[in-house]
């Protein structure tokens, strides 16, 4: 049986955990968080290692130079003075 290609995104360092379920048939039910992160429809087939090396891959992005700890708290009065700004 032939399936569609599917784009997958690179690893994303901020993701969410999401948990998946056993239904009663048998079957892995995907949150649809990490069904949008991986740009996957409903009903699709993909095997446990198609699913792994989307999330996992052997050359992830870098992220650049490490941030100091200024760095760190300056981005993180930023985001919260947007998160917040209200309007």
């Amino acid at each position: 049986m032939a399936h569609a290609r599917t784009t997958v995104r690179p690893y994303h360092f901020c993701m969410q955990k999401a948990q998946s379920k056993i239904t009663s048939h048998g079957q892995v039910s995907v949150p649809g968080s990490v069904r949008n992160f991986l740009l996957v429809e409903r009903a699709t087939r993909h095997s446990t290692q198609e699913v792994h090396a989307a999330l996992f891959p052997e050359n992830p992005p870098n992220p650049g130079p490490a941030k100091t700890l200024v760095e760190l708290k300056q981005g993180i009065r930023q985001q919260m003075r947007r998160r917040h700004a209200g309007g």
